[in-house]
């Protein structure tokens, strides 16, 4: 019997390289507002250290953790002053030994965020490059002379305004910072400041770290010499993405890196990576790539950045102008994502991360947000060919916020955000209510570990305040409910392990079925066996044809399956996954 195309793309698929983390399950945290051990109110790796064995039981694997080196915090971290010290509201390098030594003993790898397009200025280089910016550490950044009036480029920075501002000490001088003025970027023009990342690298590495999530990795190629871009807002600057679009050559810092510090130690990486184009791909996650896994944020598809849609309709104008994402657009985005890796390499599949708002808040519509729909979006996220990951909370349903007073915002995207709404012509509530679906506070909020004091948190004041849901939504309540949400993503993970079923889910390929049907998403896993993955995704039943008999249902977040001959009548928000 010859091949059909389906069998020679299953060969295909299992040519692939296999990798060590290939069948894992990653988990995100958000250090500061995860555990807090000792009463402080933050966050802390103790606090990370004695919920191992939670995540363990959850079924995780690899554990991703934000910034812990030593920072001013202008960035939540994400301004790193010292690359070789942990902030003491974090702990000490021996709470970190201890953390990758329990971890260890758990087969459990750690990872930590990898910020190196800039630093703090409050770090060493940068305070150097002040006192003399003609000198080799003024070489560190970008640093040109400044004319009143005049700037070297248009370009606006994430957090509003353009990117250069005056060096402290110089106002004949001014310096790049794509991000927050307190995060000036580093030249990776100069072989000397790569040679100081790949040195850090590593030394984490050779510690016993896993591997890293690298933050905002394609911003280190700039477009130079500089140039101006299409102003696209009343501000007379232009998008960082357009300068970001034109830069070329990212390639050759990336394998550099990649050669010098993750090859030799077999580390797994994940890369934040944008504006990569089709035929790029190989480079980046194919074997032998840039990086073993990456979260896509590709612009190819109609605005719909990235595989999963956690920036489907956001506008350059700003976030009173974003479209809200429906079921529809979300099934397109997924399916666009995993046709366009094919069996090239593995994403990272998410639906929330420190920077988005909660998943469930987001893609699920306003008001259809339930313990079913919550294990509906799980399903179809988790079954999709990638690396799984979960961020912290998200396991119980952790929820947005919703709107909260002005004062209370700690945000500095959305405070941007709220006075771009309220310049566009919106009221103060309003702009309020706009900034409320994405604030980034809705993620960072404590987890909610229990019905007690500050959600189980901390003994203390939380750093940020809890969201008011937890006497409802939190671990201890879920840990021994069958039905619970929680519950339901350790069948899930469990699912992916299993032996029986481990090659077609880690492996397998993912064909769309019934891709047109409104608010339903369905799709094939085909490897050694078939499985058939749906999701109503509305609060009306809806029925469908199955295409071929079954033989059991893996996960139902139902208690029942409603069949009639070959139809199958899901329930609101039901979701299935069946072998065929």
């Amino acid at each position: 019997m010859s091949e059909t195309k389906i069998d020679k793309k299953i060969r295909r698929i299992h040519a692939m390289e296999r990798k060590w983390w290939h069948n894992k399950v990653a988990y995100q945290i958000y250090p500061k507002s995860f555990y807090d051990s000792n009463g402080d109110g933050i966050g802390d790796l103790p606090g990370i250290t004695l919920k191992l064995d939670y995540l363990k039981e959850l079924g995780v694997d690899i554990v991703w953790i934000s910034p812990i080196y030593s920072s001013p915090f202008a960035d939540q971290g994400y301004d790193i002053s010292d690359y070789y010290q942990i902030d003491p509201c974090f702990g000490t390098m021996d709470d970190m030994d201890h953390l990758l030594k329990e971890a260890k003993k758990r087969d459990m790898y750690i990872l930590m965020d990898l910020v190196v397009n800039h630093c703090s200025d409050e770090h060493e280089w940068f305070e150097k490059a002040c006192e003399d910016p003609d000198g080799e550490y003024g070489n560190f950044f970008y640093i040109e002379d400044r004319k009143e009036g005049e700037l070297p480029c248009n370009w606006r920075s994430y957090f509003g305004g353009p990117v250069w501002e005056p060096l402290p000490g110089h106002p004949d001088k001014q310096y790049m910072h794509v991000f927050h003025k307190k995060q000036p970027d580093l030249n990776w023009e100069n072989p000397k400041v790569r040679e100081e990342v790949y040195k850090n690298i590593n030394w984490w590495l050779d510690k016993g770290l896993g591997g890293f999530r690298i933050d905002a990795i394609i911003n280190i190629k700039k477009k130079l010499p500089y140039k101006d871009y299409t102003v696209d807002r009343d501000d007379n600057l232009s998008c960082i993405d357009q300068m970001l679009a034109d830069a070329k050559g990212v390639g050759e810092f990336l394998g550099e890196m990649r050669d010098k510090t993750f090859k030799p130690h077999n580390a797994f990486t994940v890369g934040e990576v944008f504006n990569e184009k089709d035929e790029e791909l190989p480079d980046f996650i194919g074997d032998g790539g840039y990086f073993s896994s990456m979260f896509d944020f590709s612009t190819t598809f109609s605005s719909m950045f990235d595989f999963a849609g956690t920036s489907f309709g956001k506008s350059d104008k700003g976030w009173y102008a974003n479209t809200r994402i429906t079921p529809d657009d979300y099934k397109k985005c997924c399916f666009h994502s995993q046709k366009r890796i094919g069996s090239i390499g593995f994403l990272s599949n998410i639906i929330e991360n420190h920077d988005e708002p909660r998943g469930v808040s987001y893609y699920i519509p306003e008001g259809e947000c339930s313990d079913q729909s919550k294990k509906m979006l799980a399903t179809l996220y988790f079954m999709l060919r990638g690396l799984p990951f979960i961020y912290q909370g998200q396991e119980i349903g952790m929820e947005n916020l919703g709107v909260i007073p002005f004062e209370k915002v700690d945000d500095v995207s959305a405070l941007d955000q709220y006075h771009v709404a309220i310049e566009a012509g919106y009221s103060e509530e309003e702009a309020l209510k706009i900034i409320s679906l994405y604030n980034r506070d809705n993620a960072r909020t404590p987890v909610q570990w229990n019905a007690g004091t500050n959600a189980g948190f901390t003994t203390g004041t939380p750093w940020l305040m809890v969201n008011p849901n937890y006497t409802q939504i939190n671990v201890e309540s879920q840990l021994h409910d069958d039905h619970s949400v929680l519950s339901y993503y350790k069948k899930l993970i469990a699912l992916r392990k299993d032996p029986a079923y481990q090659e077609t889910i880690v492996y397998g390929d993912v064909i769309p079925y019934l891709e047109d049907t409104h608010n339903l998403m369905a799709y094939y896993r085909k490897g050694d066996k078939t499985l058939l993955v749906i999701g109503n995704y509305q609060t009306q039943e809806q029925t469908i044809a199955l295409p071929a008999p079954y033989k059991s249902v893996l996960l139902n977040n139902y208690n029942d399956v409603v069949l009639n001959g070959n139809e199958v009548t899901l329930h609101g928000y039901q979701a299935l996954i069946l072998e065929l």
